[in-house]
C-alpha cells in the first residue's frame, strides 16, 4: 500500500527539503495558527512559523523530512514525520557541533479549501538537542 500525501503537506515538505520556507504561503492560510508545543510562543502566525523552520533550516542545512503515515477525516488531516540532518550552521547562539540528528513529530491540520486554518505539532525538540550536543 502507497501513502498518499494530501498536496499543501507535499509542498510544504518539498519546499522545506529544498531549504525553502516559502511553500508555506501556498500551504497555510494567511490567518492560521500553529500551536507548537516548545516554541517560544507556542501560537504561532505563518510569518512566525517560516522564520522558526528558517532557523531549523539554517542549523541544519542538509535537512530532509519524510512523511511516515497521514490520515484524513472530515477536515482534520494527522501526519508523523521524521527529520534527518547534520548541524553544520548555528542553532541561535550555539554553534555548529557537526552531529548528525534524527527527529520526529506529529501534526494534526484543520484544512478548509485545501489551506491549514489551525495546527497544532509536537516533536522531539530535547532528542535533537540531545544528539547535536546542547542537552
Amino acid at each position: 500500500m502507497s501513502l498518499t500525501i494530501t498536496k499543501y503537506e507535499q509542498i510544504w515538505v518539498d519546499g522545506l527539503n529544498r531549504g525553502d520556507v516559502s511553500g508555506a504561503d501556498e500551504a497555510f492560510a494567511e490567518n492560521c495558527i500553529i500551536h507548537m508545543a516548545g516554541a517560544p510562543d507556542p501560537n504561532l502566525s505563518v510569518s512566525e512559523f517560516k522564520e522558526l523552520l528558517s532557523g531549523l533550516l539554517t542549523a541544519f542545512p542538509d535537512l530532509h523530512i519524510s512523511v511516515n503515515d497521514q490520515m484524513v477525516s472530515g477536515d482534520k488531516v494527522a501526519t508523523r514525520w521524521t527529520a534527518i540532518g547534520t548541524h553544520t550552521g548555528p542553532l541561535g547562539d550555539s554553534p555548529p557541533s557537526g552531529n548528525k540528528a534524527k527527529f520526529e513529530g506529529l501534526i494534526l491540520d484543520r484544512v478548509v479549501e485545501g489551506q491549514v486554518v489551525e495546527r497544532w505539532e509536537q516533536w522531539d525538540q530535547m532528542g535533537m538537542l540531545q544528539q547535536i550536543g546542547l542537552a
